[in-house]
């Protein structure tokens, strides 16, 4: 651990002391102009925004996201622009915009859609026993139908099954911990970092030597949730909160189950994203990726343009076939999907020099042991987007020539450290509301029903106190 923080702390020194390679949309050799540290202040502004002012301006955050999201996004655009022109500031936003965002926010529509139309009623009620039931149905579902997908099928009846329950915030940072993140390391499907190793040669069943991991770490934060929850479950009773069961004995019925017909759909349109680009009928004859040209060299490819329509198409249909009646037992609103829309797409425009500087550094910081991949990849990714913060130290440990291991595009990588940097990146996600994506989705539905989550630095002092030990089992037992 002490390594890893005297290589974390090389990352600042080194991006403090010299400018730093941009990779927006140009190859790596044409990309020669450099970035200061400063630009990533609007980065850590709109963080400090998230974290702070839900806590000293609740009311005016609420209603005022957007013009924070749009000073902090111009506080970037425009000294870029003035230092590098209009056209690559430009083509950078726009780079990330349609080849990041746009897919981003449509998977995550599609799903929130999808899901949102999926309901269930009877008459099992919220207890410890129970929820430590859903939060493993919910984590072995993740691999197989995505951290957002399970996240989104699983987060309304964990709610309405603890609806009766004053102490339920608990309940909620646990299932992000375990179903929004941990349970998606089994599969490319499960989150998208493992889909971008999938594409560039990583086998798709390899995963699953994570499984080991994953099920040590579901073990120990079980126990530990069933002692929480045991605790509070107590406290509520003593208080005189009953579940409202009218009949003994338990029933449970799921309406709308046509929907996961809709949700295959859209697994299917992600894994097609990871397997058509290398296609010989997407691909240019330079290699590239075949798209509808944008600005500069910008694209929108066609690999996105059919994921981004199968997505649409199944929450059209979910929609169209299914009762407007369920969505009102599921409380169905937008305000989800709207507030992480809003600040994600900031975050998304922000955060590009530090992917940059991320970028230009990962290969001097003369990281080669498992543990050191495992902590530097799961603690950038618990601030920066974990997809590039993956592919970055994918492509570093490929590229230190090791001389067994695993044979990929990107070159070999031994088992132990692709381990690491599959697992730093997919479980370290948890770390805070923004790491992984259904993290701040969950959130904001458990908030819209009346959930009082903790605040960002609250949230971060549960993952601090709970999930940092579970992580640094992680290293003596199988990354050292």
């Amino acid at each position: 651990m002490k390594k890893c923080m005297m290589f974390l702390g090389s990352l600042i020194v080194v991006s403090a002391g010299s400018p730093l390679t941009v990779l927006a949309a140009e190859d790596a050799a044409a990309a020669s102009q450099s970035i200061p540290l400063w630009f990533c202040i609007p980065f850590a502004g709109l963080l400090f925004c998230i974290a702070v002012l839900p806590l000293i301006k609740p009311h005016w955050w609420e209603s005022h996201q957007p013009l924070a999201v749009v000073f902090w996004s111009l506080l970037f655009i425009l000294p870029f622009a003035f230092s590098y022109g209009a056209g690559r500031a430009a083509e950078t936003v726009l780079e990330c915009l349609i080849n990041d965002y746009l897919t981003f926010i449509v998977l995550l529509f599609g799903l929130f859609c999808v899901s949102g139309n999926i309901t269930m009623e009877g008459d099992l009620a919220g207890s410890p026993r129970v929820n430590i039931i859903l939060l493993t149905i919910g984590t072995l579902l993740s691999s197989w139908i995505g951290t957002t997908g399970a996240s989104m099928l699983m987060i309304r009846p964990v709610i309405k099954m603890n609806a009766w329950r004053r102490n339920r915030s608990h309940i909620i940072v646990f299932f992000i911990f375990l179903v929004s993140n941990i349970g998606g390391c089994l599969t490319p499907i499960g989150d998208p970092p493992l889909l971008m190793g999938f594409s560039r040669g990583v086998p798709f069943f390899w995963s699953l030597h994570l499984f080991p991991v994953m099920l040590f770490n579901m073990a120990v934060l079980l126990f530990i949730f069933y002692w929480v929850d045991r605790k509070r479950y107590c406290r509520d009773m003593a208080r005189g909160r009953k579940p409202d069961i009218s009949k003994p004995g338990t029933k449970i019925r799921i309406r709308g189950l046509h929907n996961l017909v809709f949700i295959a759909m859209i697994v299917a349109a992600v894994i097609l994203s990871g397997v058509m680009p290398d296609m010989p009928l997407f691909k240019n004859a330079d290699g590239s990726v075949r798209g509808i040209p944008v600005f500069g060299e910008v694209v929108l490819s066609f690999p996105a343009i059919i994921e981004i329509v199968i997505i649409l198409a199944a929450a059209f249909l979910s929609f169209q076939t299914t009762s407007p009646e369920i969505r009102k037992k599921n409380h169905f609103t937008w305000g989800a999907i709207r507030e992480v829309g809003i600040l994600f797409i900031g975050i998304f425009i922000t955060m590009q020099p530090a992917l940059a500087i991320l970028k230009g550094v990962g290969a001097e910081l003369g990281i080669t042991e498992p543990f050191q991949m495992f902590w530097v990849t799961g603690v950038l990714s618990s601030f920066l987007d974990n997809t590039p913060t993956y592919l970055v130290f994918l492509t570093t440990a490929g590229a230190i020539g090791f001389s067994e291991g695993l044979v990929t595009a990107l070159g070999q990588v031994p088992v132990k450290v692709l381990m690491a940097i599959s697992c730093g990146a997919v479980f370290m996600g948890a770390n805070t509301y923004i790491g992984n994506a259904p993290n701040f989705m969950v959130k904001s539905i458990a908030d819209e029903n009346g959930i009082h989550m903790p605040s960002f630095f609250g949230y971060m002092g549960w993952s601090l106190s709970v999930l940092v030990p579970v992580f640094l089992l992680d290293t003596v037992l199988f990354f050292r």
